[in-house]
């Protein structure tokens, strides 16, 4: 018998495969179990990046492990997002508010990317890539800082790059804002939301005290004091310093604005790609699947994602303290007065750490879906009590930082930043803000405000001492090596 040979003629096998390319998607496997398949979007580049959707059902269903959320996470974190998936906007001229996410126009109409006021970025790690700067090349970790060349320039309204006004320096009245890492996050959470209990558990008892004020001390940080007057059934919050008057702990952004790393991203993936979290539409009165910003894309950001995405940023391996060759740099360290502020080690009443949607900030134990052990890995906190030891040297505090390091948005914060977490300080150069201190050095001399006795003090400490401290500081160290274990790289076929 003679071989039958069947040849495709091409034209037949192009209508084939343009058949497949818009016909309904086909069920899907992720890496971690089934997930939700998503249509495809006929426009230039068909195909959205972010293929596999994960839904809250499917989070709170079980379906997944705390590993395959937690990766599912690390996915989501570092998808370059592109148009099918939802990045950017659309750009209306006769609306007046032209900086706010939803309405922002394009540089030189590009279509695409903004950069001086966030559309800046297609995915979470390209901000936020290096675990460590302490090395030459620097060693990179998915959910480590960034470099100047990543810092957003959030909000501005005007820049005078060529000084034409002659203040002698370049006015701008946006935020430089140099990205952190996200390391040991649910440590700093689970702290947060705990100072947060206290302190409405305080308004509460001033509430029950009218006229009395009740000081606003949590975990051995002094927020100042509220008084309650039941004759208007107000609270005095002239006394409320370091925080907002709701009394809410944020300990996420250099202002204090976000109370969970969650609360951050839902700004974030709008600021920096246009890409609309359904909640925050919901939050606004509109259906979950609407199309916030214009650009034709809906679902950009599903709940189940947001809830992968914070489980992936909380659940980071935390820094840790290297070894000393100069015991006495930690002495140094607390005489100057520098461990007022940068507290060593705040601990939590509880090992045990909760995710909630929706999140509500005055109430951290609301609609609990996720509970997770901090003792276990990779966040291994040390247990002290029946908590935990959170070794961040910070307050979750805000203070006045003087003249030198305030901002000129013309905003009441200008001048105020909450307190640096200094774990893993030795490899995050550059320091600040807005990453103007090249050094440890520079940083510590550029503090002023609440913090210039603490600065003064360093400056007065012998030679010695002062080398002393700074090398207690390059003790502390981010992770190493983390997120191991997710695998290989995904192929990406969209580029």
């Amino acid at each position: 018998m003679k071989d039958h040979h069947f040849r495709v003629p091409l034209a037949a096998l192009a209508l084939l495969l343009v058949a497949l390319m818009f016909s309904p998607a086909v069920a899907q496997t992720s890496l971690s179990g089934p997930i939700t398949p998503v249509p495809v979007i006929p426009i230039c580049d068909p195909s959205p990046n972010l293929i596999y959707r994960i839904t809250q059902a499917q989070v709170t269903s079980g379906q997944l492990t705390l590993f395959n959320l937690r990766k599912e996470g690390f996915r989501i974190f570092t998808t370059p997002f592109n148009k099918g998936d939802g990045f950017g906007e659309s750009y209306d001229v006769n609306n007046p508010d032209h900086t706010s996410p939803g309405n922002r126009p394009t540089l030189q109409n590009n279509g695409t990317f903004l950069r001086v006021n966030g559309l800046d970025a297609q995915s979470c790690v390209e901000c936020h890539g290096v675990a460590s700067n302490a090395s030459i090349p620097a060693a990179f970790g998915v959910g480590g800082v960034g470099g100047i060349s990543t810092s957003p320039l959030a909000g501005p309204q005007n820049i005078d790059v060529d000084d034409s006004a002659n203040n002698g320096f370049a006015f701008f009245d946006g935020r430089l804002i140099n990205p952190p890492f996200i390391f040991g996050a649910a440590g700093v959470e689970a702290v947060g939301k705990e100072m947060t209990t206290d302190l409405q558990n305080l308004k509460l008892q001033a509430m029950l005290n009218p006229g009395v004020p009740v000081s606003l001390v949590t975990k051995g940080v002094n927020f100042g004091v509220i008084v309650y007057n039941s004759s208007t059934g107000l609270f005095n919050t002239s006394g409320v310093v370091g925080i907002d008057d709701d009394l809410v702990v944020r300990p996420f952004s250099r202002k204090g604005i976000n109370h969970t790393t969650r609360d951050f991203d839902r700004g974030a993936t709008q600021f920096h790609s246009g890409m609309q979290p359904a909640e925050v539409l919901i939050s606004q009165g509109l259906p979950g699947n609407a199309d916030g910003d214009g650009d034709g894309v809906v679902n950009e950001l599903l709940i189940g994602e947001m809830s992968v995405l914070h489980i992936f940023s909380n659940l980071q391996p935390k820094p840790f303290v290297g070894p000393s060759t100069t015991p006495d740099g930690y002495n140094a360290f607390v005489s100057t007065g520098c461990a007022e502020c940068h507290i060593p080690v705040l601990t939590t009443d509880s090992y045990i750490h909760n995710f909630s949607y929706p999140d509500v900030p005055t109430d951290p134990s609301a609609n609990i879906y996720l509970s997770v052990d901090l003792r276990n890995p990779p966040m291994s906190f040390q247990q002290a009590g029946n908590g935990v030891a959170v070794a961040l040297f910070a307050d979750l505090k805000r203070h006045d930082m003087g003249v030198g390091l305030m901002e000129s948005t013309g905003g009441p914060l200008d001048r105020e930043f909450t307190t640096a977490r200094l774990w893993g300080i030795a490899d995050t150069a550059p320091y600040l803000h807005d990453g103007r201190a090249f050094t440890l050095c520079e940083a510590i001399l550029a503090h002023g405000g609440e913090a210039q006795n603490a600065r003064n003090a360093f400056v007065a400490l012998s030679p010695s001492a002062r080398n002393a401290l700074l090398d207690f500081l390059r003790t502390l160290r981010t992770p190493l090596n983390p997120n191991q274990g997710f695998g290989p790289p995904i192929p990406n076929v969209n580029n």
